[in-house]
């Protein structure tokens, strides 16, 4: 990993990397399948995918299906994860403490998503951590997502902090490479979702870690 030296801003993935929002996102998988008595997909194979958003979960369950009937699954799966997008999401251990530290170091915060901005304004209100971060770049807040580096750039725009001094958080692929093209420092979080089938030794994170609180000793060692 490369040495590091603190950041003046922190932007974070949300899915994966600050909220751990698989079960509710597998619950909206299995009430599709359901609704079409469909074998149902177990928590240890949809959590992987969770990064990935509807598209990856249902992808995964209905294979070269959903390319034909796209829109009206991805309706589906959105209804049903809108009505209980926060049964049973939780904030992974070590975020709340991780924020209080940056703040505590007058280290800006933003989150960077691939989420909807409509999902993604229903779900952080539920979390009082996440709903104090003024700057939240969602999916379609831009005209491109992730791994485009707008978003990204975007944010570091709003917080008023060069891209050079801002590092970018986050559990997939296109977090790391949307990172990279901005010009930021990246961290890969290794304890989000990352599946058998990834490879993220070669994504080219600049750090990783293996849980929250591992952050800020990247630049306090």
């Amino acid at each position: 990993m490369k040495r590091a030296t603190a950041p003046t801003a922190v932007l974070f993935d949300l899915d994966g990397t600050l909220l751990d929002t698989a079960p509710d996102l597998g619950a909206a998988l299995n009430t599709v399948l359901q609704a079409e008595q469909r074998p149902l997909v177990s928590a240890a194979e949809y959590t992987p995918l969770a990064s990935h958003g509807s598209a990856g979960l249902l992808r995964y369950a209905y294979g070269d299906e959903f390319e034909r009937r796209r829109d009206e699954l991805r309706d589906a799966f959105l209804t049903a994860y809108a009505r209980n997008i926060a049964a049973n999401t939780q904030l992974f251990d070590g975020v709340t403490q991780l924020l209080l530290q940056l703040h505590a170091q007058d280290i800006a915060v933003a989150i960077v998503t691939n989420k909807p901005h409509a999902l993604t304004t229903q779900l952080i209100p539920h979390y009082p951590e996440l709903a104090a971060i003024k700057v939240i770049i969602s999916g379609d807040t831009l005209t491109v997502a992730k791994p485009d580096p707008a978003p990204l750039l975007h944010a570091a725009q709003l917080l008023g902090v060069p891209k050079h001094q801002c590092w970018y958080v986050g559990d997939a692929q296109r977090d790391i490479e949307a990172g990279r093209r901005a010009d930021m420092f990246t961290v890969l979080a290794r304890y989000g979702y990352i599946s058998a089938q990834d490879e993220p030794q070669n994504w080219g994170a600049d750090a990783h870690i293996d849980h929250p609180a591992e952050l800020t000793s990247l630049w306090l060692k």
